[in-house]
């Protein structure tokens, strides 16, 4: 798969012309794994034939990156692409085998679970020890402090050593003191993750914030739907290297074909007599009856989809549906055969299924359609992507995903 540089509209940046806070030049990143796991071992063949018991592995491989001011990314990738790696190598606390990380400003990094604190230390104390790895003197820890505390909402184990914490109260403490010592550039691994739902949107919250002051936030987090909402761009990473750079919609479009590509392979792998992608998506086309062909949807409009589907072998029982989402990757509308109750004729060769939505009302903004071909037990054989797309006219009187007739008046209390 090659690297998809194009300008298009979409692939190219608002910040293009914004000076980069983080350039990464050639960046490589090598480590080296023993086979010798046990300290006989590595006492064996200490001295002799070494590097037999050893082998290199290049978690980075010649990564060139700009990452312009005010600007928020996202790196994406399957597990062990080099995800955390990049991360890490960008915030410092890795130095790159080859190449080199050109760094402006103060940058704060929440890349690890409780990275920064000492476990025998009380959260007061790794609060004041971690401020002062970011760079913030004793007087603006104690100024912020209170802050810290409110944000982090852990109360009086703030005094308690953090080796007693839960690994939510880590991640609630970490971010508290992260996004509290005034950081140009942050860097956010899938951490958040770890805190509950009330605590996780005051941390998005927090990072519109950061963004609206015009700050810097790289972020990895397996959330699709959050990474099409909050970046400007991402990168999609595979075996270390980039494959993809451009806009968030296309590159979560890139790491899910690279999703479906491996499913694959592992089941060619898994089972090589069977055939591992059986079904295809042979044609998809939406219409908007009343509206010409490209012309926007208005509420209140129906809308009909069609699918053609092959099969290379016989599917006696088989469902069929469709999954609409907005441009940030919400999903909008959802439904299939099991939902509707209907029972299809086998599938020999190919089978078009339409579905028919009325009285759609959706607010404004783009929309895509996923068309998907599945099992009777509801798994999955073959989805189409973006299969086809709309556009909702923008009355710009609501916001949304919704539409619906709204008033509004004053009472007199």
């Amino acid at each position: 798969m090659s690297i998809d540089n194009s300008l298009t509209q979409e692939t190219r940046s608002p910040f293009a012309d914004a000076p980069a806070v983080v350039t990464v030049k050639n960046v490589s990143k090598r480590f080296t794994i023993r086979k010798d796991n046990s300290l006989k071992e590595r006492v064996v063949t200490l001295g002799r034939a070494g590097r037999r018991h050893s082998e290199d592995f290049w978690a980075l491989k010649d990564i060139n990156l700009d990452i312009p001011a005010g600007t928020t990314i996202g790196l994406l990738g399957p597990n062990g692409s080099g995800k955390s790696t990049l991360l890490k190598t960008i915030g410092g606390i890795l130095e790159p085998t080859t190449g080199t990380v050109e760094r402006r400003g103060r940058l704060a990094a929440l890349i690890e679970l409780g990275a920064g604190f000492h476990p025998d230390l009380t959260g007061r104390e790794n609060v004041y020890l971690n401020a002062a790895i970011l760079g913030q003197t004793q007087e603006e820890t104690e100024e912020r402090f209170d802050d810290i505390l409110q944000f982090s909402g852990i109360g009086d184990f703030i005094d308690t050593q953090v080796k007693f914490y839960s690994s939510g109260m880590y991640v609630r403490l970490a971010f508290a003191v992260a996004i509290n010592t005034d950081p140009d550039v942050l860097l956010v691994d899938e951490v958040l993750a770890v805190g509950d739902e009330q605590f996780q949107k005051k941390c998005l919250d927090k990072i519109r914030e950061f963004q609206a002051q015009g700050r810097t936030i790289v972020l990895v987090s397996h959330s699709l739907g959050q990474v099409q909402e909050l970046c400007d761009s991402a990168v999609v990473l595979h075996h270390g290297e980039v494959k993809f750079q451009g806009s968030a919609r296309l590159a979560v479009k890139n790491f899910r074909e690279i999703l479906e590509g491996r499913r694959i392979a592992e089941a060619e792998a898994s089972h090589p007599e069977e055939d591992a992608n059986p079904g295809k998506v042979e044609h998809v086309e939406l219409e908007i009856p009343g509206r010409a062909p490209g012309e926007d949807h208005r509420p209140g409009d129906d809308i009909v989809v069609r699918a053609t589907f092959s099969h290379t072998t016989p599917l006696p029982e088989w469902r069929a549906g469709i999954k609409i989402e907005n441009q940030f990757g919400h999903p909008a509308f959802g439904v299939d055969s099991r939902q509707l109750e209907t029972k299809h004729d086998p599938l020999n060769g190919t089978a078009t299924v339409e579905w028919r939505l009325t009285d759609v009302r959706l607010g404004g903004g783009a929309y895509f359609v996923h068309v998907f071909l599945a099992k009777a037990t509801g798994e999955h054989i073959v989805i189409e992507r973006e299969a086809a797309r709309f556009t909702v006219v923008d009355e710009d009187r609501q916001s949304g995903i919704a539409w619906t007739r709204s008033t509004e008046r004053q009472v007199k209390g």
